[in-house]
Formats: structure tokens, C-alpha cells, sequence
């Protein structure tokens, strides 16, 4: 599947250690953003950390394609996938408690805040989590074979264009890089794509 990433730094491969460096939130679960809208991948450039870089990539990339067994949706009023909650039961040894089946994000930290040990009442668990604890949630997930968690890039159109969190920087490889230009608004200059790699 194809997609794109966006970064103030020219890179040759992906990898997780890096995974903070951008905003330094785990907003979506621990994994590498990625859009399937250029355009959005070129306003993600712009690093807020690092203002001082002027130069701005986006990155043309292959995922593995998105299916209901292998993707964590977090999508409003979807309910988790029965074969992942049927296989992290499995492997948890435990009933996942209905609160948290009902949707991918609080699925995803109850995930987070057993994995590190947390233990407070079923809506305490749904509701944050550390970034350790959703490293612990996305490596959890990864080997029961999901892949990727996937949002709307537009919440109020759940149906459009998709943004990921690929968990296995391994999966994502970069087929293009472009050298863009951004404008004030940090919005992506058509035209201004030059393709470096």
C-alpha cells in the first residue's frame, strides 16, 4: 500500500528510536506515521522542535496492505475487530472487559496501561497512558499480527483519506524522497516537489 511521511530530515531508512524526535507525543500509538495524502505529509514536514531546519521532505513510501486482521482502526463507533480481541485474549489469558472493545482507543490503552502494570478501575485504564505504556501496546499488538493503527486524517470524514501508525519501522520502506517547499501556513507549494532520491 501506498503512503507518505514527512520530515525536516533526510534519512535513508525508518527507525523507532527516532519515533519522538517529531512532536514528541504518541497521540495514535507507538509506531511511524504515516498519510495517504501527500499533501498532509509535506505539512508534517515542518517540525515545531526543530524550526531551524528549512528543508522539507516527503517520503513516498510502501506499507503492508491494510486488512481488518492486521490494522487497529480508531475510528468513532467502530468496534475492534473480533480476531483481535479473539487473539489478544488468547495471549493475555484474559477476557478484554467490554469497555474496551468498543472502540480502537480505548482498546489501544487499556492495552497500554495493563502492559505497565496499571490497576485501576476499567475507565481509568481506557482513558491515558504513557508512552511506555503504548510502546508496550504497539509491541503487544505486533505479535498478535497487527500491523498498523489507522484514524481519519479528517475526523469529521472518517471515510476519507487515511493516516497510520506503522508498528514495525522494518515494513515501511521508502520508494521516493522529495525536496518540497513550504508557505507561511506551512502548506505544501504546488509545483515546488523535486525529487532527490
Amino acid at each position: 500500500m501506498k503512503a507518505y511521511h514527512g520530515s525536516s530530515v533526510l534519512f535513508d531508512s525508518f527507525d523507532l528510536a527516532h519515533a519522538l524526535e517529531g512532536d514528541g507525543k504518541v497521540k495514535f500509538g507507538y509506531g511511524v506515521y504515516v498519510t495517504g495524502n501527500y499533501e498532509s505529509a509535506a505539512h508534517y514536514a515542518f517540525n515545531k522542535k526543530r524550526p531551524e531546519n528549512k528543508d522539507y521532505y516527503v517520503y513516498t513510501l510502501t506499507i503492508p496492505d491494510r486488512t481488518p486482521d492486521n490494522c487497529l482502526s480508531l475510528l468513532k463507533d467502530v468496534p475492534v475487530c473480533d480476531s483481535i480481541i479473539k487473539r489478544s485474549e488468547q495471549k493475555l489469558g484474559i477476557s478484554v472487559p467490554a469497555e474496551a472493545k468498543i472502540e480502537g482507543i480505548p482498546f489501544r490503552k487499556y492495552l497500554a496501561n495493563l502492559l505497565s502494570g496499571v490497576n485501576k478501575p476499567v475507565r481509568q485504564m481506557t482513558d491515558k497512558a504513557t508512552v511506555d505504556g503504548e510502546k508496550a501496546a504497539s509491541n503487544f499488538l505486533l505479535s498478535i499480527g497487527v500491523e498498523m493503527i489507522e484514524w481519519p486524517r479528517d475526523w469529521k470524514k472518517p471515510d476519507g483519506i487515511k493516516n497510520y501508525a506503522v508498528i514495525d519501522d522494518g515494513k515501511v520502506h521508502i520508494e521516493r524522497i522529495d525536496k518540497v517547499e513550504l508557505d507561511d501556513k506551512k502548506h505544501l507549494i504546488p509545483g515546488s516537489e523535486q525529487q532527490i532520491r
